[in-house]
């Protein structure tokens, strides 16, 4: 007699089945010293438990060098590559010029020199170095838009407030006076040596993600002086 195959039952872990590499996406940061990292952190705490703005806190503190890209290869292969790429990188000095605007958000604007005027050139580079490593591994995905590196229009920034404020326009000046009245101390300045993927997942990348996102710490590579 044959064997009737047992049915699968509805609850299987098919039925949750994702395309390769969805729902995550990678990051690969800039990691601030920790003085500015608990800066960083006081600034959103304060955020989400006086006005519930979540986005720019979801994530760990960082400035991007290659954001949320869609990638299906193995970890290791990500690692290999970014290694590979910061294999002749240094270590160099960045300059927090504080608190300004950026698109709708709020930011500590760590990307000119000392001079508050050119752009940090180490900075710029660096992030070239990593979306040119991690850029072939990437796979097409309509959500978050692709977002490659551009010269012309990279800003290294630490975030404070960000995505919040496309749904709450109207909390813009108040919340940039709250965050100005902070007694939130930060340095001027902090070596950048440490390079930092993560891996983040959300339930939809199409909408307001930050609302269901999670994070997870993946490696870190330490520049040389």
């Amino acid at each position: 007699m044959t064997a009737i195959p047992t049915p699968t039952p509805a609850h299987s872990t098919e039925r949750f089945a994702q395309a390769p590499g969805d729902p995550y996406r990678y990051g690969v940061y800039l990691r601030p010293d920790p003085a500015t990292c608990a800066a960083v952190t006081a600034v959103t705490s304060q955020l989400r438990a006086q006005y519930g703005i979540v986005s720019a806190g979801a994530f760990p503190p960082h400035a991007t060098l290659a954001g949320s890209r869609h990638i299906t290869a193995p970890v290791q292969e990500i690692v290999a590559a970014v290694t590979r790429a910061l294999a002749g990188a240094r270590a160099f000095t960045v300059h927090n010029a504080g608190v300004r605007r950026q698109g709708v958000g709020l930011v500590y604007d760590v990307h000119h020199l000392a001079d508050g005027i050119t752009p940090n050139p180490d900075f710029a580079d660096l992030a070239a170095l990593v979306d040119k490593a991690v850029a072939p591994l990437e796979s097409a995905a309509p959500n978050p838009a692709a977002n490659p590196f551009d010269e012309d229009t990279f800003r290294a920034h630490l975030s404070l407030v960000s995505h919040d404020m496309y749904v709450r326009p109207d909390l813009s000046e108040e919340v940039r006076e709250y965050v100005d009245g902070l007694p939130v101390t930060f340095p001027q300045t902090f070596r950048g040596d440490r390079v930092s993927l993560y891996r983040t997942r959300s339930d939809d990348w199409t909408g307001r993600w930050w609302q269901t996102l999670t994070w997870e710490h993946v490696h870190t590579w330490r520049l040389p002086r």
